[in-house]
């Protein structure tokens, strides 16, 4: 579970498959050994495709909370003879976390 870090980006293979590109950043609180509050963020980058993929991305934006399921996947590449690797979550599936943002839900009711 994280927040959305970089917007979702759809895009459609040759075979029109869609494919969503985003990052999530998750935050860890803890107290450190000199008793003071610490916090930690991870960002990861994700990835899913088909309909729920389009799904996503018509859904989310950045800052978004999202729950995920998937699996780590470590990718690896060379890029001017230099080689590079990186994590990643290829997604499963994903789920709301709350209800959306209240000025989302507001229709004008403003009397």
């Amino acid at each position: 579970m994280g927040h959305i870090s970089r917007a979702p980006e759809l895009k459609y293979l040759q075979s029109n498959t869609a494919v969503v590109n985003f990052g999530i950043a998750t935050n860890e609180t803890y107290k450190g050994n000199d008793g003071e509050k610490k916090e930690t963020v991870c960002f990861v980058d994700c990835f899913m495709y088909g309909k729920r993929a389009e799904a996503l991305s018509k859904h989310f934006k950045k800052g978004d909370p999202i729950h995920l399921c998937g699996k780590l996947v470590f990718e690896q590449w060379e890029k001017d003879g230099v080689k590079n690797s990186k994590h990643k979550i290829k997604l499963d599936s994903w789920a709301f976390v709350q209800s959306k943002r209240k000025d989302d839900n507001d229709h004008g009711n403003n009397s």
